[in-house]
């Protein structure tokens, strides 16, 4: 896979912040097992730039850097006093009429990596799900984090028995073509893989303040592998 250049993930630039669209399996800080990170990148296009915050490595979408530090605190608050507004869209596997459900379950940190529900010992969470579109075995889903624990978006909605398509950490499966069109077949004596080789999670939405107060709404567009595999979702729904 190509290096992407940092220039074309740009959605939005001002004399503040930029807003990049985020390419799945790239990090967005240092990363043991990768060179490129979205951190770097961004250090190499201007060089005072701050990550806001953080995409897991898999997830695509639209992602906040600073270009100042009075920027990057200015950003800070409003992450603290969750006054951004963040939309994910996911594919669920199984079949969901979530209607603008507000899930309040609480997550801890688990010391592999992971995360669980834990009502007792977890961290405050909240995220609002609703039904995009209902294909025959999975679900578009629109989530809105209110709060940013680690992995709240996947957990929630393992929980709720949707898990995301592709997310093997929490009771998600890989996503095949021939689970959705049964006449599907692989070449000769070819394995088939899987449509989309990560889970199914894309920030599709980020809405902030700039340092003058004036609204910033930026739209990510779907990533390849993301928009084939909702092609795929309604051409044979």
């Amino acid at each position: 896979m190509s290096k992407p250049q940092f220039k074309d993930l740009i959605l939005v630039e001002t004399d503040d912040f930029i807003v990049i669209n985020k390419p799945p399996f790239v990090a967005t800080l240092e990363d043991r097992v990768m060179d490129t990170n979205i951190l770097s990148m961004a250090r190499g296009y201007h060089a005072e730039s701050q990550v806001c915050h953080r995409l897991d490595k898999e997830t695509s979408g639209a992602l906040v850097i600073a270009k100042h530090p009075e920027a990057y605190r200015h950003m800070s608050m409003q992450f603290q006093n969750r006054q951004v507004s963040k939309i994910y869209h996911a594919v669920s596997e199984g079949i969901h009429d979530f209607n603008a459900l507000n899930v309040e379950d609480a997550i801890r940190k688990l010391g592999n990596g992971t995360v669980c529900i834990d009502k007792r010992k977890g961290r405050d969470a909240q995220t609002i799900f609703t039904t995009l579109h209902a294909y025959k075995k999975h679900t578009l889903v629109e989530c809105r984090p209110v709060t940013g624990r680690m992995h709240q978006i996947r957990i929630h909605l393992a929980h709720y028995g949707a898990p995301i398509s592709g997310d093997i950490q929490y009771g998600g499966h890989p996503f095949f073509l021939s689970n959705i069109k049964p006449k599907y077949r692989s070449g000769r004596d070819e394995e088939e893989q899987p449509l989309i080789r990560r889970l199914a999670l894309h920030a599709k939405q980020l809405t902030f303040e700039d340092l003058k107060g004036e609204k910033i709404a930026v739209e990510a567009p779907y990533p390849k592998d993301f928009r084939v595999l909702v092609t795929q979702l309604e051409k044979n729904s």
